[in-house]
């Protein structure tokens, strides 16, 4: 019986050692603040039909390179929650609350607190990954000129991304690197948190910022401040309707710790 319990206790104290390198080697992997994830939604937001706790998810859209040199791979799956929601009514705008709060990478979930930068409806996502000209439909891809969602134009023959301010990025498979540049009328910084490193923004600009090609919606809560983490959106018009294929920009609030695998 003694012999039983001894070696219990080895492998109970094995299993606590196993847990701490595990949550250790986790830790390492917490997303630096001031990240952008471009991501497509998976879920239809509908203030008609949502409920609060209703899981949704989103995929990354591009691969994330991030500052201490580490990648976010394309495919890359972020998962959040409804919190609250509050339909159309006699006049009354319809409201929905939502947080992004897990990155599942392969295995391994991480925990992420996030903000939103700028949303876009599927249509707009569709047109600014298709040539600007006729012209251009014979030719491969790669050599495509095509606008990104708030005007920057992406010259793929090996040319740069360019705005208004000139040169802003480079375009890259499946979308572009820029450097995020602050939009003072929509609201939105540049780099944060002393993350210069430039930012994988998919379809969107490097200025791009708020609501495009979404009639009515506007952000009244980015999750920049209190309750951090927290986006609500709100329709001036009828029922809030963000589907499936809408594009978004969130930028991580602060390096978070994984969750586990």
């Amino acid at each position: 019986m003694r012999c039983t319990a001894k070696l219990a206790a080895v492998f109970l104290g094995a299993s606590v050692l196993a847990l701490a390198g595990t949550v250790r080697a986790a830790d390492s992997n917490s997303i630096p603040a001031g990240t952008i994830l471009p991501v497509s939604l998976n879920t239809t937001l509908s203030s008609a039909k949502a409920k609060p706790g209703q899981v949704i998810t989103a995929r990354v859209m591009q691969d994330v390179p991030l500052a201490d040199g580490r990648t976010i791979h394309t495919g890359a799956s972020v998962i959040g929650r409804i919190t609250s929601v509050t339909p159309a009514s006699n006049g009354s705008p319809a409201m929905l609350s939502l947080r992004f709060e897990t990155l599942k990478v392969a295995h391994q979930k991480i925990s992420i607190l996030t903000n939103l930068r700028a949303v876009a409806g599927f249509m707009s996502v569709e047109e600014a990954q298709i040539p600007n000209t006729g012209p251009d439909r014979g030719t491969p891809e790669s050599a495509w000129t095509t606008t990104q969602i708030g005007g920057d134009s992406v010259y793929r023959g090996g040319g740069p991304v360019a705005g208004a301010l000139g040169r802003v990025g480079e375009p890259v498979y499946g979308g572009v690197l820029d450097q995020l540049n602050a939009n003072p009328d929509g609201g939105c910084r540049g780099a944060v948190d002393a993350n210069g490193t430039p930012q994988a923004l998919w379809v969107f600009s490097s200025n791009a910022c708020g609501v495009y090609t979404l009639p009515h919606l506007k952000v009244v809560h980015s999750g920049r401040t209190n309750p951090t983490g927290e986006i609500t959106l709100e329709s001036s018009e009828g029922q809030i309707e963000v589907h499936a294929g809408a594009g978004i920009l969130l930028r991580v609030n602060s390096a978070a710790t994984p969750s586990g695998a």
